[in-house]
C-alpha cells in the first residue's frame, strides 16, 4: 500500500539488510554512490559503481523461507518502479556512467537472525521487452 508506515521493526530489518548488502558490494570492489535514493517514481536502496558500471540495487531480506526466497518477492510493479527510478536517476545525473543495470542483492537470515546467504543477482530486473511474439 502506498504511503504505509513500515513500522520500526521492519524498518530496522530493512536497514540491516541494506548495510549487509552494501558491505557485500564493497567487498566485491563496488563504491556505494547513494543510499535510499528516492524520487516520485520509486526508491532505489543502493546505487553502486564499479569501473564504468553503475548499478541500481534492490535489497531483499528474509528471515526463514515461509514466504519463499527473498528474490521471489519482487513483482512486476516493483520492477516497473525500479526501472522508472533508474531512468530518473540517469536524467538527473547526465554524467553518470552509460553502462547501467539493475541488480538484486538477496539476504537470507536464519531464525536467530544470522546471515545465511548473501547473493548478488546481476541484471535481475531487465528493460521491459518491447518485442511481441508472432
Amino acid at each position: 500500500m502506498p504511503g504505509r508506515d513500515r513500522g520500526p521493526r521492519r524498518r530496522r530489518f530493512g536497514d540491516f539488510g541494506e548495510r549487509v548488502a552494501a558491505s557485500h558490494l564493497e567487498a566485491k570492489g563496488y563504491a556505494i554512490v547513494e543510499r535510499n535514493w528516492s524520487v516520485k517514481e520509486g526508491e532505489i536502496d543502493l546505487i553502486a559503481q564499479r569501473g564504468a558500471n553503475l548499478v541500481f540495487v534492490e535489497v531483499r531480506s528474509r528471515q526463514g523461507r515461509n514466504l519463499g526466497g527473498p528474490e521471489e518477492s519482487i513483482n512486476g510493479r516493483k520492477a516497473q518502479h525500479m526501472r522508472a527510478a533508474a531512468l530518473a536517476y540517469g536524467q538527473q545525473h547526465p554524467d553518470a556512467p552509460a553502462n547501467q543495470r539493475i541488480d538484486v542483492v538477496v539476504i537470507e537470515l536464519d531464525a536467530k537472525g544470522r546471515v545465511m546467504r548473501v547473493e548478488q543477482i546481476e541484471n535481475a530486473i531487465e528493460d521491459e521487452d518491447t518485442t511481441t511474439a508472432s
